[in-house]
């Protein structure tokens, strides 16, 4: 049976400008100029000033606007605002630099040198080739993962190069190309997998007849080829007894493995684009002769003002005693840009203040640690005790700790390696889980590589230290810093 129900709610829903404010708190440094860039593209009362000396002239700021018999209340409203838009100090809807307590002058090196995909063409130009072939094989080239895999088969090359060029070649074709571009450099592109990318180095460091090396290598060539499962697993007994192999000879063909790069478009900094990322420091601790100090980089938040000339279209029609309805047609589109100019300015602002307001309170909290850089100094902290100090919202201090860096002396540090829980000690005391971290990874960089810890013995090891934790805690913190399991962990 279908009932009709009414009833009232009351539900808390962030506004369109609150949820851009949001926004903009968690985007870091490196992203924050393209976002001011694009809003000084879309409204053009918002403008982009290195100097504060020009202050605007408004006379005048208590005439009442006189206008013809159309008053209606529209107009009424619009001459409210531009009394008090114009009573409005214009410095007030400046941003400046406040927080940047002294020049930073750094910059940004630019990447020079050919790309990968340069690189590969270059080459690929130096081949005799048919026209079909050259058009498979820059569609090869064009396939190429960032760590020069070719992840796609030969059919799927065959079916891309009939739908997106039109051009029907025989798989035969593809694959001979394949094995064209493998023998570029640097070795092991083209590879389907980290088998055959490995194969493809090992077999032509072969190529040399006399290398002292070489029975390492057929030996390494072997066990790339027939024994890849048991080599990636570690289980060396096995390739000892399946190849007939002495101890020391595997290890010198392990070593040979080990020399070769499952990753051989590294060198190009896995980017076809040539692009290198370089890390922007959100902030700067400087530490003054024991005493720390906090800068915010304004490096990509430029000065913002209200475009002079809005003003002074503002303050014609005040003065204009018969303006016309387009005149205030075009006054009504000038306030609309000019509100969002001064909300954006205004949530610059509020980001600045937040950003700076939050890292404070975390440079308080770890203070030792910034003094110091001893890591065994740092504090467990959680986002609400951030929130706590600042009076920000939990959700507020996890967008500014979600993708943020600080420059110290110690290096660049994420905010996010800051927060950590607590453990207590058998003695009571509390300690970060970072703490407990580094000295899981301290055990392991100092074990017997040949019969590595196991997660029960490390869980002993930290325990005879005082930190009394379970071995699926053990496991996780392992995880957590990328550790491998025992039996991956061993070597010869």
């Amino acid at each position: 049976m279908l009932k009709q129900n009414l009833s009232q709610k009351l539900l808390q829903k962030l506004s369109p400008q609150q949820i851009q404010l949001m926004k903009l708190i968690q985007l870091p440094t490196s992203s924050i100029e393209q976002r001011i860039e694009e809003e000084l593209e879309s409204n053009p009362a918002l403008e982009e000033s290195d100097d504060y000396s020009e202050v605007f002239d408004l006379d005048d700021q208590n005439d009442e606007i006189s206008n013809e018999p159309e008053s209606n209340e529209e107009v009424f409203e619009l001459d409210d605002y531009l009394n008090e838009y114009i009573e409005e100090d214009p410095i007030s809807y400046k941003i400046n630099s406040e927080y940047n307590t002294e020049a930073q002058e750094d910059f940004m090196p630019q990447h020079s040198g050919s790309t990968f995909s340069d690189s590969l063409n270059d080459q690929l130009g130096l081949l005799d080739l048919t026209e079909e072939e050259f058009i498979v094989a820059t569609q090869i080239i064009g396939s190429l993962d960032n760590d020069g895999y070719l992840r796609r088969s030969g059919t799927d090359i065959v079916d891309d190069l009939l739908f997106a060029q039109n051009i029907e070649v025989q798989e035969r074709t593809v694959t001979n190309m394949i094995a064209v571009i493998q023998d570029f450099d640097p070795a092991g592109l083209a590879a389907a997998d980290l088998q055959e990318c490995l194969l493809i180095q090992i077999i032509k460091r072969l190529e040399n007849a006399d290398d002292p090396n070489r029975k390492s290598k057929l030996i390494a060539q072997k066990i790339l080829t027939n024994h890849f499962d048991e080599f990636s697993k570690k289980h060396y007994t096995k390739l000892e007894k399946n190849l007939f192999i002495s101890r020391s000879e595997l290890k010198d063909a392990i070593d040979e493995i080990l020399k070769l790069n499952p990753r051989p478009a590294s060198a190009f900094n896995s980017s076809k684009q040539g692009q290198v990322k370089y890390v922007v420091p959100d902030y700067f601790i400087l530490n003054r002769g024991g005493e720390l100090e906090l800068i915010l980089n304004n490096k990509n938040a430029p000065d913002l003002h209200i475009n002079d000339h809005y003003l002074n279209v503002l303050k014609s029609y005040k003065e204009n005693k018969n303006s016309t309805k387009d005149d205030k047609k075009a006054v009504l589109f000038i306030k609309q840009k000019i509100d969002s100019a001064k909300w954006f300015i205004d949530a610059i602002v509020q980001r600045q203040q937040t950003l700076y307001k939050s890292m404070y309170a975390i440079m308080q909290y770890q203070y030792d640690y910034f003094l110091t850089g001893d890591e065994r100094k740092m504090k467990p902290m959680i986002l609400k005790d951030i929130s706590d100090i600042t009076g920000l919202d939990i959700s507020t201090v996890s967008r500014v700790a979600s993708v943020k860096f600080v420059q110290t002396e110690f290096g660049t540090k994420r905010l996010k390696e800051f927060f950590s829980e607590s453990i207590q000690k058998e003695d009571g005391e509390e300690v970060s889980t970072l703490e407990v971290k580094n000295i899981l990874q301290e055990i392991v960089s100092g074990e017997n590589k040949r019969k590595p810890f196991s997660d029960e013995k490390l869980k002993s090891k930290l325990m005879d230290r005082g930190y009394n934790i379970a071995r699926r805690t053990v496991a996780k913190y392992r995880e957590q810093l990328q550790i491998p399991v025992a039996r991956l962990r061993k070597e010869i």
